[in-house]
């Protein structure tokens, strides 16, 4: 559910999180950290590259990194017939960095205090690379932390 500027100001504060779908995951990234999203764009591989880069994208003439998000979490690989992985172009101090997810969601205005705490049972590779998480009336947004993805990412 998306709340107005309006109401967010009489009911707490609010911070905007571009969503997504990763395997069962709904996910989150700051909006601020979001230069723009993509559908599927063709790419070339790296050989020796690590595992979680699938490869290079062309962007309007800038050559990006793409990276699987579901290497980084330890998920099977993204299979459908009917369907790509879809591209969310983050920022990073190198510059532009596509991170390869299921299904591009939409922007939420998430109210600070639907925070809640990690949960327990997810497996600890997984909870290190995410912020928080936020209850929602749909279920868990969990929000994922894009430094210690890249991070990550390089090893």
């Amino acid at each position: 559910m998306t709340i107005s500027s309006a109401a967010a100001g009489q009911l707490g504060e609010t911070r905007q999180y571009s969503t997504f779908r990763v395997a069962d995951m709904f996910m989150g990234i700051e909006l601020t950290r979001v230069q723009e999203l993509l559908r599927f764009q063709e790419m070339t591989s790296v050989p020796l590259a690590p595992r979680a880069i699938e490869g290079l994208i062309n962007l309007r003439g800038q050559i990006v990194t793409a990276l699987d998000v579901r290497r980084i979490l330890g998920l099977p690989a993204f299979e459908s017939e009917d369907a790509l992985p879809m591209n969310i172009v983050i920022q990073s101090e190198g510059g532009p960095v596509s991170l390869l997810v299921d299904e591009i969601c939409d922007v939420l205005d998430v109210p600070l205090e639907a925070a809640k705490p990690l949960p327990e049972n997810m497996p600890a590779a997984q909870r290190e690379l995410l912020d928080g998480v936020y209850q929602l009336t749909t279920g868990l947004l969990l929000i994922l932390n894009t430094q210690r993805v890249l991070e990550s990412a390089a090893h």
